[in-house]
């Protein structure tokens, strides 16, 4: 089942732009292993679903897999062939508005190995550019 919000405040959202890069969702914090956007755009709540049936199947129930992001932007479309001036379509899907340098999913528990095939699996499924990246070690 696609995620979605339990209730919002607005059923219909505005488009928004999505500029420059992420400065706050974009290091390793639950996991070793992560999967970080290197493009902008919209990941629907579909999307995200598949890439959890991915990893779940590739990690055979071991190590936990953190989802760091959340569809709360409401997409909405016009049928097709449908003249102009009917006002703003129904909501169609849910999607996760996300900039560049994001981290969308974690592995953590696993050996290096497991976890980057499994996001390498994952990363097929996304709709942009992801690459791997590992925590990195804490100061102090």
């Amino acid at each position: 089942m696609a995620l979605m919000p339990k209730r919002v405040k607005f059923r219909k959202s505005q488009r928004g732009k999505i500029k420059g890069n992420a400065h706050r969702g974009n290091t390793v914090s639950y996991g070793e292993y992560g999967l970080q956007s290197l493009d902008s755009g919209w990941l629907s709540a579909q999307a995200i679903e598949a890439g959890r049936i991915t990893a779940s199947h590739s990690i055979h129930g071991e190590g936990k897999l953190f989802i760091r992001v959340f569809p709360n932007k409401s997409i909405t479309s016009i049928p097709a062939e449908t003249r102009m001036g009917k006002g703003k379509g129904e909501p169609e899907y849910w999607a996760a508005v996300v900039k560049s340098g994001m981290i969308l999913y974690e592995i953590g528990g696993l050996p290096e190995a497991i976890a980057k095939e499994a996001l390498s699996k994952v990363a097929y499924k996304m709709p942009f550019r992801c690459r791997l990246v590992t925590r990195r070690p804490s100061i102090g």
